[in-house]
């Protein structure tokens, strides 16, 4: 049964202001649901007055359903986008501009949906206003670590959570295409590239400490982490959102410590064991108690997430969303993206590629361009070898220049991704997008803080950040 189509504050479009004319779309992310993003939607409903803007909080991919990957999740989107414009269409609403906010999993589905969007030519009649993303991982969940918890993480964490799990691991196939939906999703060529290029503002934010479930070369979009050890690290937070919003615009620089004495290091030692015991015990108990069961849901809800996904495949089912199966490559040729994927259970993968980093650095990936694999929709050979340079694929499998002066001030480390994830931020970069490292100092779960999912002690640091969003970032 189709689910009634409501506006901000639970209103239909007959009962809204046919006076605005902006559409803001908020896209909530795993195990998510509209509530989660109240605080953004009421943050802007007290900055912009129903007469201007019209709020949605999608709600076709909650709960469980964010299990499903996505492709299905972009695809639910923008049929919720599309019935939402035709709608206020239809009760004589002239909707001229469109945002995009997409929190966690969200962004990745948002961009997913645009590039359908884009394909159908709603963004042809719609001037695209703003795109923003809070703590959404565009280069897959991948942990460039070595040992235990990395590989543990790497091998079992895609088996968690079904179709999505294997596609923010990128270790699922996209159709045919041979690679996984991210590099697909970063493809230059792509609808969703090309969607995001038509917004006026693009920006992301990224939490730089405490964020366990996307952290910060992710959700920044970065080879390199210049805050994995902030007691060495100097930096400028933006003027007037200190000391929340880290100023990317401006270097960090390495300090050199002083080497604390004998008592120091042990006061430091004693204080960090008792700050940390709540938070030890309880891991601990979730490791005993909780994993198994966690595991055991994970099952349970695979299985689910499998049948909704051949019902989403069925015959009625097709009738609304083939509309969605457009071709997703706008040019003849593929732009090269390594296609070869080592899984973390092969091999350990040390933490760095290198000690220090430039903007030439070259990835592992640079023999690979030998061997390369492209996919062709409709061209021959010859056309093939005229299109195809070695000096035209070579510069796709290195570091770009566009680099965020928080990464280029100092020769920090660059960090153990794969070849498709580094393809992915220079293309991501390639972009461009306006970064704000995040430092939410009082609480453990940066994650939810940074957006207020929920009003809880200790989340307060994340009204700052909305803040520094809607005073510099979001246009009306």
């Amino acid at each position: 049964m189709e689910l009634e189509l409501e506006l901000d504050n639970g209103r239909t479009p007959a009962e809204t202001s046919r006076n605005a004319d902006h559409l803001c779309v908020l896209v909530h992310g795993l195990w998510g649901n509209p509530s989660h993003l109240d605080f953004i939607a009421t943050s802007l409903r007290d900055r912009f007055k129903e007469d201007r803007l019209h709020i949605l909080a999608a709600k076709r991919n909650s709960g469980n359903y964010t299990y499903d990957g996505i492709e299905l999740g972009g695809e639910r989107l923008a049929h919720e986008v599309e019935e939402t414009l035709e709608k206020l269409a239809k009760e004589g609403h002239n909707i001229r501009k469109i945002s995009f906010v997409g929190y966690s999993l969200g962004g990745l589905v948002a961009r997913y949906a645009l590039g359908l969007l884009y394909a159908r030519g709603w963004l042809d009649k719609l001037e695209p206003v703003n795109f923003t993303t809070f703590v959404s991982p565009h280069v897959g969940v991948r942990l460039p670590l070595k040992g235990t918890w990395g590989f543990l993480w790497n091998n079992v964490g895609p088996l968690t959570i079904s179709m999505s799990g294997k596609q923010l691991f990128m270790i699922d196939t996209f159709r045919d295409s041979g690679r996984p939906l991210l590099s697909v999703l970063a493809d230059p060529d792509s609808i969703f590239i090309k969607a995001l290029k038509t917004f006026k503002h693009r920006c992301i934010y990224a939490n730089i400490v405490n964020d366990r479930s996307t952290i910060f070369y992710t959700t920044a979009i970065s080879s390199t982490n210049p805050f994995q050890d902030l007691e060495n690290v100097q930096f400028d937070y933006v003027k007037g959102y200190e000391p929340v919003i880290i100023d990317a615009t401006k270097p960090v620089s390495i300090v050199k410590p002083e080497r604390p004495s004998f008592l120091e290091q042990l006061q430091r030692q004693i204080t960090s064991f008792f700050t940390n015991l709540p938070f030890q015990t309880f891991f601990t108990a979730f490791v005993i108690i909780g994993v198994p069961l966690f595991l055991l849901n994970a099952v349970v809800q695979n299985f689910r997430s499998q049948r909704r996904i051949r019902r989403h495949e069925a015959a009625h089912s097709r009738q609304i969303f083939d509309r969605y199966r457009v071709p997703v490559i706008v040019n003849e040729v593929q732009h090269v993206v390594e296609e070869v994927f080592e899984s973390a259970g092969a091999r350990q993968q040390p933490d760095y590629l290198s000690s220090s980093s430039t903007t030439t650095t070259t990835t592992p990936a640079s023999d690979a361009t030998k061997k390369h694999r492209v996919t062709i929709s409709s061209s021959s050979a010859t056309d093939l070898e005229s299109k195809l340079e070695e000096d035209d694929i070579e510069p796709l499998l290195r570091r770009s220049s566009t680099t965020d002066s928080f990464e280029s001030a100092a020769r920090f480390p660059t960090l153990a991704l794969t070849a498709a994830q580094f393809s992915i931020i220079d293309s991501l970069n390639a972009v461009g997008f306006r970064k704000f490292p995040v430092w939410i100092h009082n609480h453990r779960h940066s994650h939810a803080a940074i957006i207020i999912r929920v009003q809880k002690r200790g989340f307060d640091e994340g009204k700052v950040v909305v803040k520094h969003w809607l005073d510099q970032e979001f246009e009306i």
